[in-house]
């Protein structure tokens, strides 16, 4: 990703240089991007079901449940911040993109919409590349599979088959993280090429996209984190003090900038949940790794906003409808979203296939992404934290009494802090 970031202000820099003739590299971007598209149905595939397994029957009792429901909603929220932010700000009008294929067509009624995510063929969806009724398909087999394996006798042929399957799908997702390993290699060419063919034709302009779809994508974080997670979570339905949960979650905060990697956070999560914010193991340990999982609401964001900017770009507006499925596209595809730097750029290629956007816009900004990557990151954990703390008050497993909640004194509290130690 570093070597993909250089070579994206290289071939910005060939593109403003040489000019127009520049767009002779096409066609090496152009393979870029023929290979994301490639990999499209296989990841989402794999990745689902493994998705899936970790939602099976024994989870999801009642702590489950609010979980997983407090994270769509989260999601959800969050897809329509960035959708709404990114129409108000319009990141990439200011370009036109002639190289892409656009496909976009008039959306059918939002009734019709919903009922076609109900595939009757899934090997036609698949043919088809109908995203949204293969990420449909694929969660309810696998969830039907978690079902069936629970109710299986232990060492019955019916449940060696199905965790078969699931390690085949384990394997085949490492698989594929491979082959996405080797097409980003090749992306070191293609990024180069396609940037320098952007800038040979649109000159400085380009600059001024990148910047508003940083911006739009930092506004809609700021909103997510101070109005969501902060003011309506933790304050509205914790009744804590948003600044002592931001103290509590300063070090998972700062990890997930590091890294980049809502997995690699997981034990400084585990660790703030438990020493600072006091929520009891029963919640945060299926909560957590679940949320690395599922919840990204910061990619799923960030989805909705580079969907708008490759409308622009391209040069196409989006209708209500076509927003509609940008956002169930986004929220089902996050589900299976990696948590691993960059995964995002994967999951890329299912929401611009689903609306007929052009591909080669994932190439473009790929150069920008470590850097958005870690704020997508940082509030994909933030939402982690503050949903285990929300179901942690829920259920009795939170104690406001100790940890970071006594030492603000907007709240009152009297309790002297314990400072747990190694």
């Amino acid at each position: 990703m570093y070597r993909i970031a250089v070579v994206f202000v290289l071939g910005s820099i060939v593109g403003l240089a040489v000019g127009p003739p520049a767009q002779r590299l096409q066609p090496l971007g152009d393979l870029f991007v023929r290979l994301l598209e490639m990999i499209i149905i296989p990841i989402i595939i794999f990745t689902l079901l493994m998705a899936a397994r970790e939602l099976s029957p024994a989870n999801l009792g009642k702590i489950g449940g609010q979980v997983v429901l407090l994270y769509f909603a989260t999601t959800a929220i969050a897809i329509a911040l960035g959708l709404g932010v990114s129409n108000l700000i319009e990141p990439g009008s200011s370009v036109t993109l002639t190289s892409g294929s656009v496909n976009t067509q008039q959306a059918p009624p939002l009734g019709e919409q919903l009922f076609s995510i109900v595939p009757s063929n899934p090997i036609s969806a698949m043919a088809e590349g109908n995203i949204l009724a293969i990420i449909f398909f694929t969660l309810v087999f696998g969830l039907g599979m978690t079902m069936v394996r629970a109710e299986a006798e232990p060492d019955s042929s019916v449940r060696n088959g199905i965790d078969t399957l699931f390690e085949t799908a384990e394997a085949g997702a490492e698989v594929m993280f491979k082959v996405v390993w080797g097409i980003m290699e090749y992306g070191v060419i293609g990024v180069f090429a396609l940037m320098a063919s952007l800038f040979g034709e649109i000159g400085l302009e380009a600059l001024r996209a990148y910047a508003l779809l940083a911006f739009s994508l930092a506004l809609a974080i700021g909103l997510q984190i101070s109005i969501v997670y902060l003011l309506v979570i933790i304050r509205g339905l914790v009744g804590a003090s948003p600044l002592a949960f931001l103290r509590g979650i300063k070090e998972a905060m700062v990890t997930a900038l590091s890294i980049r990697s809502s997995s690699g956070t997981l034990p400084v999560s585990m660790s703030n949940a438990d020493e600072n914010l006091r929520v009891d193991d029963g919640v945060y340990s299926f909560s957590l790794p679940l949320g690395a999982t599922i919840n990204m609401d910061g990619t799923a964001m960030y989805l909705g906003i580079v969907a708008v900017f490759a409308a622009n770009i391209a040069g196409v507006s989006l209708t209500l409808g076509q927003q509609f499925s940008i956002l169930a596209t986004a929220l089902l595809a996050s589900i299976g979203t990696a948590g691993v730097p960059s995964a995002s750029l994967v999951m890329m290629t299912a929401v611009l296939t689903q609306v007929g956007l052009p591909l080669e816009v994932i190439a473009m900004i790929a150069g920008i992404d470590p850097l958005l990557d870690r704020l997508r990151t940082m509030n994909n954990v933030v939402g982690d934290l503050a949903v285990s703390t929300v179901v942690g008050k829920w259920n009795d497993a939170l104690d406001l009494t100790s940890g970071v909640w006594v030492d603000d004194p907007g709240e009152g509290g009297s309790v002297p802090s314990e400072t747990p130690t190694d």
